[in-house]
């Protein structure tokens, strides 16, 4: 991944010259991740996603940064927006994700969906249906900016830790670059996310209102 560029582009547009120092939360890994399925020349960027106001502005972030690298790369850039369903009574960084539910219903929307982990046998029927339509309520407003940018765009509905989907998702996807809504490296999100994380996080640069 050629984040130095990605984030040079973004502090033009911005008139800034410190973003690298504000956005990067972690460094890319030593060691490239392999390109396994994602394919030579293609770049995957992962956004974990709430609907809340600050996850709204790295998803926003996210999407300029995939568009401003199709023009100037030629690359093929997807956008993948990932949503974790956790059990509040097991997970004690619940909070972190800051969730605010937008009560508006729209219409379906054609872009890539899919669940990305099938529900545990502890939850019941009737839970698994309500966390399921909440879940997709939430990736709905990532949906629908994914389509005002005209992005190649996936959305990812998980069930479980958050740290541990958000890994299994950029792993499974090679993906380069984890966007978060939170702006420093002690946030008790990128605590979730334990050791050798496989791509460089980043987050909201202090100079971006959310």
């Amino acid at each position: 991944m050629f984040i130095k560029p990605m984030l040079a582009r973004l502090q033009n547009s911005l008139g800034r010259d410190d973003l690298i120092e504000q956005m990067v939360l972690l460094p890319e890994p030593k060691k490239s991740f392999s390109p396994g399925s994602a394919g030579l020349g293609s770049v995957n960027l992962i956004v974990g996603y709430s609907a809340s106001p600050k996850s709204h502005t790295a998803l926003d972030i996210a999407f300029w940064i995939a568009h401003q690298t199709r023009l100037a790369t030629n690359a093929v850039v997807k956008v993948h927006a990932v949503y974790v369903e956790v059990n509040k009574s097991q997970n004690q960084y619940l909070h972190v994700f800051d969730f605010e539910h937008n009560q508006q219903q729209r219409s379906p929307h054609p872009l890539s969906y899919h669940i990305s982990q099938p529900m545990t046998s502890t939850l019941r029927e009737n839970s698994a249906y309500t966390a399921t339509k909440q879940g997709d309520k939430i990736l709905e407003q990532a949906r629908n900016l994914a389509e005002e940018w005209e992005s190649s765009f996936e959305s990812h509905l998980c069930f479980g830790r958050i740290g541990s989907e958000l890994r299994k998702i950029v792993e499974l996807s090679a993906a380069g670059i984890l966007f978060l809504g939170c702006r420093s490296v002690h946030h008790p999100l990128i605590q979730t996310l334990g050791d050798r994380f496989p791509c460089a996080v980043l987050g909201i640069p202090h100079c971006i209102d959310d």
